[in-house]
């Protein structure tokens, strides 16, 4: 029979710590800087596999990570999908009601927590203990477990520590499931996405070459995407096949931590939401620092700023716009110039790396109209974006009620889309209605669930408007009952932050007497967008056009 073994991640590994045993990873930690090499964490990477072997893990068994971006979080990456093991990355960032549906639908054995995460766990962990009955151990990323109200529980490095490196890897096949995340839309429960064995090696593979994010053994990689969002993009199984160097940024970096550890590790690449990098931008304004090392920055998440890019430019740093869905793996285009567009205007090459890009290699995708048929690459026409290839799922983790999100191998998307005659792919607008801001999402459907349960509230929709810094804000419209007041804004906005994290609560609570709908009656958020695009929204200004009636 053709072909050698199967498409899995342990060759990454095994390549990585044999051929550059001595490059270095290096992360921060609640400790300070924690720093090692390939060979030290293919040891590490197998005493934690005897260790969950230990404990009763066994292949096809679901772990679960409540963590940030380092080291031992990293070890996990190849120690549970290796061992035959699924490894789930929970966003902590989740109201506790989602994370409480996710580890009950996962069926989790063993959750990962950072210590600075432990009490929010805990605390939802307390609401709903029939959520976490499947775990059967947390283990706080640490040398201790500090004050986790969490049982039973163990800190990393006692877990590891009675345990060698030597693990005999079993022959995991490459239909194995080997990740998982869960992805929010605006209605119903978050949808799991499972990630066999040859979709993680198919992503690397894909973003490993030239038409992808082409990261070498020459590279310095700091991915500050959360490991929690598909894998940090899955930079760090990318990076891992180049044999490159890691930087890891640790618990919420703040633009001087970005700043020191591009300059003292001599990061070339790094990458993350739009957010962050407006946030280096504006510390740059202020500080000198040595970007010297830094050639290009991903951004994905949300759109980059055509104005971010041309001051990265100025500074002799590339932005590399790309694309991407959790049911991708996730990254789907890279926005690079073709060759021969260097000979472009200025505007046309702008243009182009402001899309979304080029589709990544081993992918296909087509866009359909309204009538079911594919729309001409015009750069005008535009229709849903379907994809599909080795990296793509064909269904959700236990929800046929989901199917129709798939036309065989083909996902359906839910962006609207164009693309140009070069093939550049331009999302001009999002068929679901959820809030992307600073590259989370908010559900707005959500919002307006609990907005209408106040008793003042008849009716109330939530559209997202445009923020310089975080690309999307919330703003609330709500038609009151006869018994509202002037505080009604403040009770709404009060009500939405005892309920869900402080960035979800809208940025403007505005009182209006009708809300447009279709003609099948459903609230029309398209005439709400057109009618108050304006960003003065969510910066603090009401404009003057909008009438004090419509507050």
């Amino acid at each position: 029979m053709p072909g050698g073994t199967d498409m899995t991640l342990r060759p990454f590994m095994w390549r990585a710590s044999r051929l550059y045993p001595g490059t270095e990873i290096v992360s921060r930690t609640h400790d300070g800087i924690e720093r090692y090499d390939y060979a030290t964490y293919d040891e590490r990477v197998g005493r934690l596999a005897n260790a969950l072997t230990a404990t009763g893990i066994e292949p096809g068994d679901r772990v679960g990570t409540v963590c940030w971006n380092h080291h031992r979080h990293f070890e996990t990456y190849f120690s549970v999908p290796n061992m035959g093991a699924q490894l789930h990355t929970i966003n902590p960032l989740l109201p506790d009601d989602h994370l409480q549906y996710i580890v009950r639908d996962a069926g989790d054995r063993l959750l990962f927590v950072d210590p600075s995460l432990a009490e929010k766990l805990a605390g939802a962990v307390t609401d709903d203990p029939g959520a976490f009955e499947s775990v059967e151990r947390f283990v706080v990323m640490g040398s201790d477990v500090g004050e986790a109200d969490l049982s039973p529980v163990v800190d990393y490095e006692s877990l590891l520590s009675d345990h060698d490196g030597a693990f005999d890897w079993p022959q995991v096949r490459e239909e194995q499931p080997a990740g998982m995340c869960y992805t929010s839309g605006t209605t119903g429960r978050p949808k799991g996405v499972e990630y066999t064995q040859q979709m993680l090696w198919a992503h690397t593979m894909m973003t490993f070459s030239p038409g992808g994010l082409h990261i070498d053994d020459s590279d310095v990689v700091m991915p500050v995407v959360p490991m929690f969002h598909v894998n940090a993009w899955g930079m760090p199984f990318t990076t891992t096949a180049a044999g490159a160097k890691h930087v890891y940024p640790g618990p919420a970096p703040d633009p001087a931590d970005l700043a020191d550890l591009i300059e003292e590790e001599g990061v070339t690449l790094t990458a993350g939401v739009p957010t962050v990098w407006l946030g280096l931008m504006e510390y740059l304004q202020e500080n000198e620092v040595d970007l010297s090392s830094l050639e290009r920055i991903v951004v994905g998440g949300s759109a980059a700023p055509e104005a971010m890019i041309r001051r990265f430019d100025e500074l002799g740093v590339e932005v590399v716009h790309a694309w991407g869905m959790t049911e991708m793996s996730p990254i789907g285009t890279v926005a690079r110039l073709k060759p021969g567009m260097e000979g472009l205007d200025e505007e046309a090459r702008y243009d182009a790396r402001a899309k979304q890009g080029l589709i990544a290699p081993g992918l296909e995708f087509r866009v359909v109209g309204d009538d079911g048929e594919e729309v001409p690459w015009d750069g005008e026409e535009f229709g849903e974006l379907h994809v599909r290839g080795p990296s793509v799922t064909t269904e959700y983790f236990d929800r046929p009620d989901a199917a129709d999100d798939f036309d065989g191998d083909w996902l359906k998307t839910g962006d609207v889309v164009r693309v140009d005659s070069h093939g550049y792919i331009e999302i001009v607008d999002r068929a679901k209605d959820v809030i992307k801001s600073g590259g989370e999402w908010i559900s707005s459907v959500e919002l307006e669930n609990a907005l209408m349960a106040h008793d003042a509230v008849a009716e109330a929709t939530v559209i997202g408007v445009p923020h310089e810094r975080w690309q999307e804000r919330p703003v609330a419209f709500v038609v009151p009952t006869a018994e509202a007041d002037e505080e009604l804004a403040a009770e709404l906005g009060d009500l939405i932050e005892a309920e869900y994290p402080t960035w979800w609560r809208p940025d403007e609570v505005m009182t209006i007497d009708e809300i447009p709908k279709t003609a099948t009656g459903k609230f029309d958020k398209k005439v709400l967008r057109e009618e108050y695009d304006d960003s003065s929204l969510v910066e603090g200004k009401v404009p003057e056009e909008i009438a004090p009636e419509e507050r």
